[in-house]
C-alpha cells in the first residue's frame, strides 16, 4: 500500500513541510509537496492522489475552501493541519469533508500513524463497497447510506435516500408513489402517498444546488416518477 500511495502535502511553512515529508518518505510513501491551495486542487485533478495532508492557513485561500472545492469531485482522504485548535474549527473541518484533524505543533510520527489509519479506512471502504455507478453521474454508497451527484455528496434524509436510490438503480423505470414508499426501509410511521411529492421536490432542489442545468428526475402525470441518466 505504501509504495502505491501518493501523499500530497499542502503546507507553505518549509520547516513543517520538510519534517512531514521526511517522516512520510521514511515509511516508504511517495510524496508531492505544494504550497498553494489552488496547486493542490490542480494536482488532485490531474494525479492519482491517495491522501492529502492539508494546511488550513495557506497564502492564496484557506484549506477549508480548498477542501470544499476538492469534495466537489473527489473523496480522497484529507487530514487538516492547523494552528487553530478551537473546537469550532475542528468541527467545521470535519463537517466540510475532512477525515482527520491535527493541531500545530504536532508529532510527525503521530501524523504518519494517522495517515496509515486513514489509508487503511479508505481501503476497507473500497473492499466492502457496494457502490453503484450509473454513467458516473450518481454514486450510491450502501455502507455509508449516502448518494453523490456529480461527485458531490448529497445531504439526504432516510426517506430521500431510499427514494433516490430506488430511482437511480433502475433508470427510466416509472415508479408509482406507492412503489417509492415501499422502497424505503425502517420507516416506522405511515407515509401518505402525497408526501412522496414533497420528498421529490426536496431531492430536486438538492440536485439543482449541485447543477442547475441538470434535472434528472422526471414526472409522469398520473403514474409517478422516473430518473433519466
Amino acid at each position: 500500500m505504501k509504495t502505491e500511495s501518493l501523499i500530497l502535502v499542502v503546507e507553505d511553512e518549509s520547516t513543517i513541510a520538510d519534517n512531514v515529508l521526511i517522516s512520510l518518505k521514511s515509511e516508504g510513501f511517495r510524496c508531492k509537496h505544494v504550497s498553494l491551495a489552488q496547486d493542490a486542487i490542480d494536482v488532485v485533478e490531474s494525479d492519482s492522489v491517495s491522501l492529502i495532508v492539508l494546511d488550513v492557513g495557506l497564502p492564496d485561500f484557506t484549506g477549508f475552501e480548498a477542501c470544499k472545492k476538492i469534495r466537489k469531485f473527489s473523496s480522497v482522504p484529507i487530514i487538516f493541519l492547523t494552528a487553530r485548535g478551537e473546537e469550532i474549527d475542528r468541527v467545521v473541518g470535519l463537517e466540510i469533508g475532512a477525515d482527520d484533524y491535527m493541531t500545530k505543533p504536532f508529532s510527525p510520527r503521530e501524523l504518519v500513524v494517522r495517515v496509515k489509519l486513514r489509508l487503511r479506512d479508505a481501503e476497507q471502504v473500497k473492499s466492502t463497497d457496494k457502490s453503484f455507478r450509473p454513467n458516473d453521474k450518481f454514486l450510491i454508497d450502501e455502507n455509508r447510506k449516502t448518494i453523490a451527484f456529480q461527485g458531490v455528496a448529497l445531504e439526504l434524509t432516510v426517506f430521500e435516500f431510499g427514494i433516490l436510490k430506488a430511482l437511480v438503480e433502475q433508470p427510466e423505470r416509472v415508479f408509482s408513489r406507492e412503489q417509492l414508499i415501499a422502497s424505503v426501509r425502517d420507516i416506522p410511521e405511515v407515509v401518505l402517498e402525497r408526501a412522496v411529492d414533497n420528498h421529490i421536490k426536496t431531492i430536486r432542489a438538492k440536485l439543482k444546488a449541485v447543477d442547475s442545468s441538470d434535472s434528472p428526475i422526471k414526472t409522469h402525470r398520473g403514474l409517478g416518477y422516473s430518473i433519466q441518466l
